[in-house]
């Protein structure tokens, strides 16, 4: 089967495309023909060794997919040719994948396959960040950085879904701007001097969680965004820098600084995934809960999708069409 792969860590280039031997599926496990797979910045470390997960070499990246059910076992409640999503962790730039049964979801009717390949790690990772992680309340109001990528214009939906008052977008273009407010936001400031915006758009109160998948030279003023008990979720670093944080400003303003580490927490949890799942299902069938797609590409131009990705000029989700 044809597939791209990881072969040396020398950044997106140098990942190629070839034949690989088609997966074996074990116990507790389905195959599905792959028609999508989500293509998420961690796919992007790992072309680099960065990534906390870091399988021998050479190998298929891709955790997020979409297709139809090849094979299943028996008491899986899946049948051969459902439409399903799927998080299978690797293999998902393939055109057959492996994935446990617990991570593989029957996929609405209203989605295409590109639309259900984009749901799996984002929208997932933002139900956890906010609902998990952030408590998020009614009403609480929500800052969002790189509210125009993948996992910002998930975190939009998902908190206003899930009953969020004012989100809050943080852009580092207008073309961006746009593609948040598409997404659901009720404002928009621009990355430089979004604390004095945001200020402003608060009535100097302040906003009760920040979601931050950028990190880098943001962190502080994130944390002067934080109204009292406030909460700051760390998501990811797309920036490229790790910041820190000096905790007398936590105990001064009794805020806090959450870590979101959602593949990390599912995998020690069985069956806490179905429950998400289950939760954002009515609101994926509303129309509430539905991703921008950014660009869509060929198998073959794997290299150019997640240089998209690299270069930090995608606007929504960048998809993979694999059949």
């Amino acid at each position: 089967m044809r597939a791209a792969q990881i072969t040396s860590l020398d950044g997106p280039d140098a990942v190629e495309v070839g034949d690989v031997p088609e997966p074996e599926p074990g116990e507790g496990h389905v195959l599905i023909d792959v028609h999508a797979a989500g293509v998420s910045f961690p796919e992007v470390l790992q072309t680099r060794g960065l990534y906390q997960l870091k399988p021998a070499l050479p190998f298929v990246p891709g955790s997020e997919v979409s297709g139809v059910i090849a094979s299943a076992p028996p008491d899986s409640g899946l049948d051969v040719g459902d439409r399903v999503a799927a998080f299978a962790l690797l293999g998902g730039f393939a055109e057959r994948v492996v994935a446990d049964v617990d991570m593989t979801f029957r996929l609405p009717d209203t989605l295409t396959f590109q639309q259900g390949a984009a749901l799996p790690l984002n929208y997932l990772t933002a139900h956890f960040a906010l609902l998990r992680r952030g408590r998020l309340q009614d009403s609480e109001s929500v800052l969002v950085h790189g509210a125009a990528g993948g996992v910002g214009t998930a975190s939009i939906q998902v908190a206003k879904a899930f009953g969020a008052g004012q989100v809050i977008a943080v852009t580092s273009n207008d073309a961006k701007a746009q593609v948040a407010l598409a997404a659901g936001a009720d404002d928009v400031v621009l990355a430089d001097g979004f604390k004095d915006a945001v200020t402003d758009l608060t009535d100097d109160h302040g906003v009760d969680i920040v979601v931050d998948p950028v990190g880098g030279d943001r962190f502080t003023d994130s944390l002067r965004c934080l109204s009292p008990d406030g909460r700051l979720l760390v998501i990811g670093f797309t920036a490229g820098e790790i910041p820190t944080v000096k905790v007398n400003r936590l105990l001064l303003n009794n805020i806090d600084v959450r870590g979101v580490a959602w593949g990390g927490f599912v995998l020690q949890q069985p069956g806490y995934v179905a429950t998400q799942w289950a939760e954002l299902v009515p609101h994926i069938d509303s129309g509430a809960l539905l991703a921008p797609i950014a660009a869509t590409y060929p198998l073959d131009s794997v290299v150019e999708a997640l240089r998209e990705l690299d270069d930090r000029k995608a606007m929504g989700k960048v998809v993979l069409s694999i059949r």
